[in-house]
């Protein structure tokens, strides 16, 4: 049940679309324009600089609250599960911002909110994250390259750090 609790909490603070709300400030749907999605890439693209800086730490910022509400509510009681917990509200953070019923199901592509899983899942993983980001992006100019390739660092970064314990309770 716990667990279903945290993929809700994750999903309602996914349905807060930033790109798309700041756009309607200023007066367009940004999901006309662009790539036509409601994400960090598009709004930089599409409304510029301080758009994209703005949408993409709401996105980030959505998902650290989730994961903060499920680690804290939940994590004390049951702390072999905390990491659990807090991937389950990372997952409906990022399902609510691709996914969000009032939008007709067209949100973004869950970059930024899945950056926001890697800021707070732990801090190990952002000076790695951030140099493959960079350095992919300098050399292809493609920001989805840049982002399969921090999720991969990620999962090679969370099983190693696993490995050396320092997930343990």
């Amino acid at each position: 049940m716990i667990r279903i609790i945290c993929l809700l909490i994750g999903y309602v603070c996914g349905l807060f679309q930033t790109a798309f709300i700041y756009g309607k400030m200023n007066g367009i749907d940004i999901r006309d324009y662009g790539s036509h999605n409601a994400g960090t890439t598009n709004a930089l693209r599409v409304l510029g600089t301080k758009a994209g800086l703005i949408v993409f730490f709401g996105d980030v910022l959505k998902c650290v609250i989730a994961v903060t509400i499920a680690r804290f509510a939940f994590g004390p009681a049951h702390p072999e599960m905390r990491y659990l917990y807090m991937i389950y509200a990372a997952a409906g953070v990022i399902l609510g911002h691709n996914f969000p019923f009032y939008l007709h199901f067209r949100g973004g592509k869950g970059i930024a909110a899945t950056a926001g899983l890697i800021l707070s899942f732990h801090p190990y993983f952002i000076p790695v994250g951030a140099v493959l980001f960079f350095v992919t992006f300098a050399i292809t100019h493609y920001v989805s390259l840049g982002s399969l390739l921090v999720y991969a660092g990620f999962m090679i970064e969370l099983v190693i750090l696993g490995q050396m314990g320092i997930f343990e309770t």
